[in-house]
């Protein structure tokens, strides 16, 4: 049996292709919703407050987007993989083993993109939609940016190391699959050693969290032991408290849950002074981001406080 050596795929028989990979997502979207369902009954019987009417009607429906705009693309995201697969002289053959490996490698790559993710804005701006969930529920994971495929060029080694596109989509979708588990609060603690090897819904808690101590922690998607090698790992140890450092307003509205950090983009790079300025609002650190905007309101608001205190000076009756 020879791994490495594969014929090309004709890009004639594109269409071939993408029909003869499996739609797991759809197959499990009934049992997905059924456990949201069955989730939302067990809270509301509780009178525990993990549902929020517009936040999970916004969560559906940006979920429903990002759905159809992958259906849209995965003809071309398909293209993309196949002409990788044959411009690479150690194309692997279609064997349904090199699933293990691949997986491990895109949840790898999956790691960096994430971590990236939330710590450049630029792709923070692809990535917030998901952390704008206020309650944390199964729906959260429908939480998927639409313009999410952009960051498609963290996972392109996985293609350069020669894995069928077959192999590569199934194990995305998969991935994906595996994400929707973790959002949940009512599955505490797993046994140990699953914590120390696996995304859990505890670690994942965790990467929802605002508390600092919480922020930028546990990225991993499947394997949370990236985040143990890289140090980026957090225990939970105290409840999280969910959403972003300002939240948003219009929680229902998926195209303001999906595009507002672009338009916070935009008004900041207009207000910005310089060139230097400009590059750092749209590829800067967040967090550094926002302390650099805090920091210039303080300064604008304690100017404008003096010009006030010097405009009431001169309007006041000399003695």
């Amino acid at each position: 049996m020879n791994l490495f050596g594969a014929d090309p795929i004709p890009l004639h028989t594109i269409q071939d292709v993408e029909q003869s990979i499996p739609n797991i997502i759809l197959w499990a979207a009934p049992a997905m919703f059924l456990f949201v369902l069955i989730e939302y009954l067990i809270a509301y019987s509780q009178s525990r407050k993990y549902y929020e009417k517009k936040e999970t009607i916004g969560s559906i429906l940006v979920g429903l987007g990002n759905v159809t705009i992958g259906v849209l693309i995965k003809t071309l995201l398909l293209y993309v993989f196949i002409v990788i697969y044959n411009l690479i002289p150690w194309r692997m053959e279609f064997y349904w083993w090199t699933f293990v490996p691949c997986y491990i490698i895109f949840d790898f790559c999956s790691y960096w993109a994430h971590n990236v993710s939330h710590r450049l804005r630029f792709f923070w701006a692809t990535h917030v939609a998901h952390h704008s969930g206020e309650h944390y529920n199964l729906t959260v994971s429908f939480r998927l940016s639409w313009v999410q495929y952009i960051k498609m060029i963290f996972f392109l080694p996985v293609a350069f190391i020669g894995f069928h596109p077959i192999i590569i989509f199934i194990t995305n979708q998969i991935a994906v699959l595996f994400q929707f588990w973790v959002h949940t609060e009512y599955i505490r603690k797993m046994p140990r050693f699953i914590e120390y090897i696996f995304a859990t819904p505890s670690n994942h808690r965790v990467h929802h969290g605002c508390q600092e101590k919480y922020i930028n922690k546990n990225y991993g998607a499947t394997f949370i032991i990236w985040d143990r090698i890289f140090k980026t790992y957090q225990p939970e140890e105290e409840q999280a408290v969910y959403g972003i450092t300002h939240n948003i307003d219009h929680k229902h509205d998926p195209v303001h849950i999906n595009f507002h950090e672009y338009a916070d983009m935009i008004r900041d790079v207009r207000t910005a002074t310089s060139l230097r300025e400009k590059l750092f609002f749209i590829f800067g650190n967040p967090s550094s981001i926002a302390r650099f905007k805090a920091e210039r309101n303080a300064v604008h608001a304690k100017g404008a406080k003096k010009r006030k205190a010097r405009e009431d000076s001169l309007r006041s009756p000399s003695s």
